[in-house]
């Protein structure tokens, strides 16, 4: 009898819990509304305050500050002016067509957003075309640093056959036969057209392509208010769970090391410099400034968004057999959820700041 009275109280609940779940005031799901005032809720428990004075006292993430200006290189505007008119002139290429602006176009991030860039005699190259953006910030140029300084770098795409294919000679000739130049070298150099002349005109103008004072850098001198609640979060991401501080750190946003993400590519990068066979399939790891401006990403350009770039390194990359131990060790994979992917993409949108337009001057 106590069995059965037992049996009957059991059901009479169960009845009444069901009648109840069917009554008029059963519980909803949650509306996105509801669901992104929870995501704002847990956000606003990081302390601002608190996480600045943990970057400065545990990472080295500073304000960008100013670009480094040698010293045997000034900015003066006679250099400045003179180096914007070699930028945008296609008389630099083998067959005045190609101008530096052609891969690095102002409008564009300053590359061309495409994978890799377009090769002088057709086809496709090897390499995305890297922006400009805050190229005076790097110790190093190139995706695999062989170029030692900015003016360096500046000669390579002019005499690489693949890319403006113009012997430096045969250009110190055609400058110096157009109307304009040989006064507006004169102006700015003592030794009128040279080879150092030009690398120095066309560094001096591309020091002034920078991206600076983003809410990040605000945030990072005491401005509480710089970052929003969800950049915030993506911060402390940044430097916390999802490991991007560990080669993107410093005034630029890079270690300027050398790394192999894991991309499955033949591209020997840093290894064709040193010979290495450690360094096989490393590169620079590329400054974050100017972001959002710069798609596609990566240095074969197979990553079309920011969302997968943050995607990639998520699961750890692809399997290059000269992988970095430290992907291999700890972001394979690194476990971000949904929410967390969102908050460092917000973070990394506002580093893309709104780099400087240079246009077309007349030229000479």
């Amino acid at each position: 009898m106590n069995r059965l009275v037992k049996g009957t109280v059991i059901t009479t609940l169960i009845c009444l819990g069901l009648a109840a779940c069917g009554g008029k005031d059963e519980v909803k799901a949650p509306t996105k509304q509801a669901i992104k005032e929870q995501v704002e809720a847990k956000a606003s428990e990081i302390d601002p305050e608190e996480l600045l004075n943990s970057l400065r006292n545990h990472t080295t993430l500073v304000p960008i500050g100013d670009v480094l200006i040698p010293e045997d290189n000034p900015m003066k505007p006679e250099v400045l002016e003179l180096g914007q008119m070699l930028f945008f002139d296609p008389r630099l290429s083998g067959n005045n067509e190609v101008s530096c602006q052609t891969c690095h176009d102002p409008g564009m991030g300053y590359g061309d957003n495409q994978p890799t860039f377009a090769k002088y005699t057709g086809g496709n190259g090897a390499r995305n075309s890297p922006t400009v953006i805050n190229a005076g910030y790097y110790k190093t140029n190139f995706w695999d640093g062989r170029a030692a300084s900015l003016e360096e770098q500046a000669l390579g795409p002019i005499q690489n056959p693949d890319e403006m294919n113009q012997p430096l000679d045969e250009l110190i000739q055609e400058l110096s036969g157009v109307k304009g130049y040989q006064e507006r070298f004169q102006a700015a150099f003592n030794e009128g057209i040279t080879e150092q002349n030009i690398a120095k005109a066309l560094a001096a103008f591309q020091r002034q392509i920078v991206v600076k004072d983003t809410p990040y850098d605000r945030f990072l001198e005491g401005d509480m208010e710089a970052l929003t609640k969800q950049e915030i979060s993506g911060l402390r991401l940044f430097t916390g769970k999802a490991l991007c501080v560990t080669c993107h750190n410093g005034a630029n946003l890079t270690d300027n090391n050398f790394y192999n993400i894991g991309l499955n590519t033949e591209d020997k990068g840093r290894q064709a410099v040193t010979g290495e066979a450690g360094d096989l399939g490393r590169i620079r790891t590329p400054g974050l400034y100017g972001i959002t401006h710069t798609a596609p990403y990566m240095r074969d350009g197979s990553l079309a968004t920011l969302e997968e770039v943050i995607d990639y390194y998520d699961h750890g990359g692809d399997d290059h057999p000269n992988k970095s131990f430290f992907m291999q060790k700890f972001m394979s994979p690194i476990g971000l959820t949904d929410q967390e992917k969102a908050d460092l993409l917000a973070f990394l949108k506002a580093l893309g700041g709104e780099p400087p337009v240079f246009k077309k001057p007349v030229l000479p």
